[in-house]
């Protein structure tokens, strides 16, 4: 069970998995179901930094300009940070970063490294699966787009991708889309084994079919399944069946696949250390919903950018206006009716979570603990790769430790 696990006992290196030619058998982690499955903790703590080994995926490339290399002014002082969690428990940052089965961290602080570690199976050069946060990527190039005109945010999707007229999206706007106001039978519990958002896995390529399925074998397949069932534009939902309808849209306004996009607009203008990649369907279409895979540092060169309204290593990658909308926030009353104890008060903007807090921060965030979070009035931020055995965020351990760790983190360092 996850709860006999623990940082140091699951760890990869630790534990001999994946080591020598051949591994042992009972050592080695498979793609499939059967013996040790990359799908399955504590093996995800070796997985999710080999992604690349166990799934078919698209490079997104770094290009051939030079590296942005921030500066490195490493603290001391920041591993006995103490905070409360939310469930009233003492803990320090050094505590949190094992308590999250952290992969990797890097906290910044005015464009400064203060805070680096590597734990598991991940090193530096390594791309780490982000999950979610893909999200954000996808629903950054769709602002980007609308503030080009390119894409109008009003309109109903089907003007985009008519294939969706008899979905649950033929009544909806692209704007329900981007903000996951969206009525659809969609649901997100990972523990369901009924749930749509394991049809959704096995479309997308992130899990073998079982025997005998018979069920959509492609992302496109499966949205064109999809039906309605309650209203749009009342209520935020959290599903990823929304970010695959977003990317095709801008994939379609491009006529561009989504990896080379990336690699345009963001990566190679990051000055990114890697390439980073996306993990693909059976038709090698991304799956932008939660597949792509990057490293850390340059997680953290994205969430610098943003943090610095768009511009970085020499340039304006992103718009300041499309940066201050995903900042200020989304419909709250919208936000509310989820439900979400752990981030009351919070809204959703363009595929990223708003706190509307102190430090004005977004996040970017992932099941089992990826985040990127950005925190302009403290000029923080934080980017995090993890491989926690609990998937959700919401309302979940994650949230009740890391988002008071973080606070802590930025008060420490803004009285410095």
């Amino acid at each position: 069970m996850a709860n006999d696990w623990n940082a140091q006992t699951s760890d990869p290196k630790a534990r001999g998995l994946m080591q020598g030619f051949p591994p042992e058998p009972d050592r080695i982690v498979r793609s499939d179901n059967n013996g040790l499955s990359g799908n399955s903790f504590p093996n995800t703590r070796w997985a999710f930094s080999h992604q690349r080994e166990l799934k078919s995926t698209v490079n997104i490339r770094r290009g051939s300009e030079p590296v942005y290399r921030f500066p490195k002014k490493l603290r001391k002082d920041m591993d006995g940070i103490s905070f409360t969690t939310q469930e009233g428990q003492q803990m320090t940052w050094g505590q949190s970063i094992d308590a999250m089965f952290t992969d990797g961290i890097v906290v910044l602080h005015r464009g400064e490294i203060v805070y680096e570690a590597f734990r598991g199976a991940l090193e530096p050069h390594l791309p780490h699966i982000a999950f979610s946060v893909t999200k954000s990527f996808v629903g950054l190039m769709a602002a980007i787009l609308a503030h080009e005109g390119k894409i109008d945010p009003a309109v109903l999707v089907t003007r985009y991708i008519p294939e969706l007229a008899d979905t649950a999206y033929g009544d909806a706007t692209v704007r329900q889309v981007m903000d996951m106001t969206i009525g659809v039978k969609y649901s997100e519990n990972y523990t369901d084994a009924n749930a749509e958002v394991r049809s959704y896995g096995i479309a997308a390529g992130f899990s073998p079919p079982p025997p005998g399925y018979s069920g959509p074998d492609t992302i496109f397949d499966f949205l064109r399944t999809l039906k309605k069932q309650g209203e749009h534009g009342h209520a935020f939902a959290y599903k990823t069946c929304n970010t695959e309808v977003l990317s095709w849209i801008v994939q379609r306004v491009t006529d561009t696949p989504m990896a080379q996009l990336l690699s345009e607009r963001i990566w190679q203008k990051l000055g990114a250390e890697e390439d980073a990649y996306i993990i693909v369907d059976r038709s090698g279409t991304p799956a932008c919903g939660g597949g792509m895979n990057l490293c850390l540092r340059d997680l953290a060169r994205f969430g610098e950018m943003l943090r610095l309204g768009g511009v970085f290593n020499g340039q304006e990658i992103v718009p300041e206006e499309v940066v201050d909308d995903i900042a200020n926030g989304g419909d709250r009353d919208h936000f509310a009716k989820a439900g979400y104890t752990t981030i009351p008060g919070w809204s959703y903007r363009n595929q990223f979570w708003v706190s509307h807090d102190k430090f004005g921060a977004y996040t970017a965030r992932g099941i089992h603990g990826q985040v990127c979070w950005i925190a302009p009035k403290a000029d923080v931020v934080i980017a995090r790769l993890a491989s926690h055995p609990v998937a959700a965020n919401g309302n979940s351990i994650l949230d009740k430790v890391s988002l008071p760790a973080y606070a802590a983190v930025a008060d420490h360092l803004m009285q410095s």
